[in-house]
């Protein structure tokens, strides 16, 4: 009899510890995007400073929903990992779907019914394993109603069970699930909200889009930090954003917070009116006003323009005549890395590498959460 008890609890430990191994394999996120419109080469990514990598976007057929990558794409994707293993072995990858330009309504109508679902999520598994990649990682940007966040959370249950199928079938690591969410637990609504449950079920980590809260195509008016962490009277911050998802139910083990390596700029009204919500007109710069972190560099060298680090907000700005830049330089992306940290979170991850200058920003970031 005593045996037996003492089977009976040894079996019950190693259930535990084979659970325990299941959820902590990832211990750390340090992250980042690339994507092929950046123009920066695969090759050219020092894959070093970090611990994953996300390669963006697959497509949503809009006829069968199933996932495919691009015929112009498909050379840079599926060397993608080989490529970037070269310089860090242990670096995974993610193969990510969507994007801010993906069709919302392509997104909406596959999570709506189980058939469409199954399309999508069998061709993803099968697109991630013949590409090499680690793991698959969602960008709907975004469900916005209470059906189409219950229909994500059906999607990301039936995603879950397919890889641990998939996994047990072919003998190999199941594959990594992460999604790109909004900052906030909700669309902007108590009752739109994300489907917690599933999420801390299904998910290996969500990344938090802690940034573009303000940019001169959607906030013309006024200058404005693109990725606060603290925003006093406002809610547009980082931190409100890693604190409702916590409230909400959700680990902090699996938040992973986003910065930007870019940033957007504004054309001052008055130019000796230069500070943070600052009056303005539009964009600064051509284009819808963005900029990435290395051309910012230049523009501050060449405009010899005043640089300007906000504490409070945790945010860095630069103005040179009427044109204002809001961006993250050295000191708000180490802010920002140590504030993960210390509130526990998974990691950090990045928008998007090939915008980085000398690797100055991703350097920071992994030193600044250490080994």
């Amino acid at each position: 009899m005593a045996f037996k008890i003492l089977s009976f609890i040894f079996s019950i430990l190693l259930i535990a510890f084979q659970s325990q191994l299941c959820t902590s394999q990832t211990t750390v996120v340090k992250g980042g995007y690339w994507f092929p419109g950046s123009g920066f080469a695969v090759a050219d990514i020092n894959s070093a400073l970090f611990t994953h990598l996300f390669c963006a976007f697959a497509d949503v057929n809009p006829q069968t929903y199933q996932l495919t990558i691009s015929s112009a794409n498909q050379p840079q994707f599926s060397t993608f990992t080989q490529t970037v293993q070269k310089k860090n072995s242990k670096v995974k990858t993610l193969l990510s779907i969507g994007g801010g330009g993906a069709n919302v309504n392509i997104f909406a109508s596959m999570a709506s019914q189980s058939s469409s679902r199954k399309s999508f999520i069998d061709s993803s598994i099968n697109l991630a394993r013949s590409n090499n990649f680690h793991g698959l990682d969602l960008d709907w940007e975004y469900p916005s109603d209470a059906t189409q966040m219950t229909n994500f959370g059906s999607l990301l249950t039936e995603w879950k069970t397919a890889v641990a199928t998939e996994a047990k079938n072919s003998g190999k690591p199941p594959l990594l699930l992460s999604a790109a969410v909004l900052y906030i637990s909700n669309y902007y609504s108590p009752s739109v909200s994300y489907p917690i449950q599933a999420i801390s079920n299904s998910l290996d980590w969500i990344n938090l889009m802690a940034y573009d809260f303000f940019g001169p195509g959607w906030f013309p008016s006024a200058t404005g930090p693109p990725a606060a962490l603290y925003n006093p009277g406002r809610p547009e911050s980082g931190d409100n954003g890693v604190k409702s998802w916590i409230q909400a139910g959700l680990p902090a083990k699996k938040l992973v917070l986003g910065m930007p390596f870019y940033g957007w700029s504004w054309r001052l009204v008055n130019a000796n009116n230069n500070g943070i919500y600052a009056p303005a007109n539009g964009a600064g710069l051509a284009g819808d006003g963005s900029i990435g972190y290395d051309q910012i560099k230049t523009f501050i060298t060449q405009n010899n323009a005043v640089k300007v680090y906000n504490g409070s907000i945790v945010t860095d700005y630069c103005y040179s005549g009427t044109t204002w830049i809001g961006y993250d330089d050295l000191q708000s992306i180490s802010t920002k890395v140590s504030y993960a940290k210390s509130k526990g979170l998974l990691g950090y991850f990045a928008w998007h590498v090939g915008a980085d200058s000398n690797w100055m920003l991703s350097t920071k970031a992994s030193q600044t959460w250490g080994a």
